[in-house]
């Protein structure tokens, strides 16, 4: 209720104040004439985790996750997302980069404030009161969006960017990624700087309003840290980062499960306070399919890697509304017993028919739906949506060090800090469950035999491989964690090549441009369940299109770009 309380009267700043000079004069009689820091900071934090989620049309959400969840082979859909299509005019791309950047009706035909452009008053309001804790928060909240956008779009408005009210810029300049990069090094900087600031009068200071980690300034020293480290690992491949991440391993990181950077969304329905992924639970529509491609790489069908090795976290990912025999609403693209979806760039015939009553959906480790431990056909109140956004947490963080190890940047066994970044993905599964769940009877995860089992069993694989194959495993196990959000999956495939996805045109894995589900998976058709057509129509984006939205009123934009062909500054 406190954080609805905060969330609703920033909400009220922000949609109230898009004329310039907004902080120093309202002429609204019935709102106060200055807002302070303590409402600026719940509508920044909210409106990040929005750009960077899933959508959710109940409260306006519009992410990034709804795309990249798609190229990264997690998600299906019908929808321009399949076969890379989404362009300039897609409707997440368009509503993430106006949740992130808004500051007038001409930048991007909204009237509604962005992330940013609170953010920016929030960092300018802060310093101007001594308020420094706020303002520290403020500038690590920045840093991270600006470098999520340089990652996911290359070059994006900085310098320029959300002036309006300051020094008057209406149509800010793309800046290149490869300039942005070290200033927001500079940025985290002066933030944690300011959060150490013995002299500050901080004669306001953040609590419950600050929804990630309740005003803790050393826990906001810990994620700049960590992102940091995150950012220096994305360059490693066009500088020499070894002397950075190695002082950084030995500072304050993000070093426990609850200390993420998780953005804590509840169960309240009016207004909607839940995960925008769980809206699929009472959509009219239902359009997120589970990727059979992840899911067969959970189950251990996939002849590439962990063949063979079943992973414990399927029932906690994916929720079967079917039972292992019951005929399904329509024919069926995909099944395998109660798992019902389809493919990445399937053209069958079935790909099209309605499937809200059957399809398998989020289970409640990213959206907070429900365990697989029974069989319902879906509603509102088939789970809480209680799960948390997570945007960094501390398996990412051993996860990261596992790729720095092995790839000789950091001292140490990667193979131990892989085994710590899996047993620590467990934890996390844990701890979603303890926040999101309704249902009883669902076990812990982390420390079960089955979760012991799976472990060895991945660090055998491990072992067998050589120094590619090793690297292959780690990101494969950090794409499988970070489940539900999908924008730094986005970043490490294009950095590292992996985890290898599905490729409709790749032979060995659609032989003749068809994808064969588990030949005894449909109980209505044993032993025959016929292959699917599927085809690629155009190549991976080395970086997403920018918003049309933009590009059609800033008259310093650029032309739009070819996504294919236009990578960031850190791909090599």
């Amino acid at each position: 209720m406190k954080r609805s309380i905060y969330i609703f009267f920033g909400m009220l700043v922000t949609l109230t104040a898009c004329t310039k000079g907004f902080l120093d004069i309202n002429t609204d009689p019935n709102f106060a004439s200055k807002t302070s820091e303590n409402r600026l900071l719940p509508p920044s934090q909210q409106g990040l985790s929005y750009a960077l989620g899933f959508n959710n049309d109940n409260r306006g959400a519009r992410g990034l996750t709804e795309v990249t969840s798609v190229y990264m082979h997690q998600i299906t859909v019908r929808e321009d997302q399949d076969q890379y299509g989404a362009d300039g005019n897609d409707f997440s791309i368009n509503g993430s980069w106006k949740g992130m950047y808004s500051s007038s009706p001409a930048q991007v035909g909204s009237d509604v404030l962005g992330t940013l452009q609170n953010t920016e008053a929030l960092i300018a309001q802060a310093t101007k009161n001594g308020n420094m804790i706020y303002a520290g928060i403020g500038k690590i909240m920045k840093a991270y969006a600006i470098s999520e956008f340089v990652d996911a779009f290359a070059d994006v408005p900085f310098s320029e960017a959300n002036k309006l009210l300051s020094n008057g810029i209406v149509y800010p300049k793309y800046d290149k990624g490869a300039e942005i990069y070290p200033k927001l090094f500079a940025l985290l900087d002066e933030a944690i700087a300011n959060l150490k600031d013995a002299g500050a009068a901080n004669t306001l200071v953040p609590s419950g309003d600050d929804l990630f980690y309740g005003g803790d300034a050393g826990k906001w020293i810990a994620l700049a840290n960590t992102i940091k480290l995150k950012m220096y690992n994305q360059v490693r491949l066009v500088q020499d980062v070894s002397g950075q991440v190695q002082a950084l391993v030995g500072g304050s990181l993000i070093s426990s499960t609850a200390n993420g950077f998780m953005f804590p969304y509840g169960r309240g329905t009016t207004p909607d306070d839940r995960n925008p992924g769980f809206s699929e639970y009472f959509a009219g529509q239902k359009t997120h399919y589970q990727s059979p491609w992840f899911y067969e790489i959970l189950r251990g069908y996939n002849k590439r890697i962990f063949t063979g090795i079943r992973d414990p976290r399927i029932p906690y990912y994916f929720y079967e509304q079917l039972t292992f025999d019951q005929p399904a609403q329509n024919p069926t693209d995909y099944r395998d017993s109660g798992f019902l979806s389809i493919p990445f760039g399937s053209v069958s015939v079935n790909r099209d028919f309605s499937q809200d009553q059957s399809m398998t959906l989020f289970g409640i480790y990213p959206v907070g739906g429900r365990f697989n431990l029974d069989t319902v056909q879906v509603d509102g109140t088939s789970g809480t949506g209680a799960a948390p956004l997570r945007l960094l947490t501390y398996a990412d963080r051993l996860f990261i060090e596992a790729e720095l190890r092995q790839v000789g940047l950091l001292p140490g066994s990667a193979r131990d800090k892989l085994k710590d970044a899996i047993n620590e993905a467990f934890n996390l599964v844990d701890y979603v469950v303890t926040a999101a769940s309704k249902q009883s009877g669902i076990p812990v995860l982390a420390g079960s035999t089955d979760a012991s089992d799976y472990v060895n069993k991945v660090l055998a694989e491990y072992d067998a491989k050589d120094a590619a194959g090793k690297l292959e495993v780690i990101m494969t196990q950090k794409w499988i964690s970070s489940f539900g959000n999908s924008n730094d999956q986005y970043t490490d495939y294009r950095r590292t090549g992996y985890p290898v996805i599905f490729n409709p045109s790749d032979p060995t894995q659609a032989p003749g441009g068809r994808l064969q589900p588990p030949i005894n998976g449909d109980p209505t058709r044993p032993g025959a369940q016929p292959s699917i057509p599927v085809q690629l129509s155009r190549a991976f984006p080395l970086s997403l299109p920018w918003s049309n939205d933009d590009l059609n009123v800033n008259k310093n934009a650029p032309k739009q770009k070819p996504p294919a062909t236009t990578p960031v500054f850190w791909d090599k």
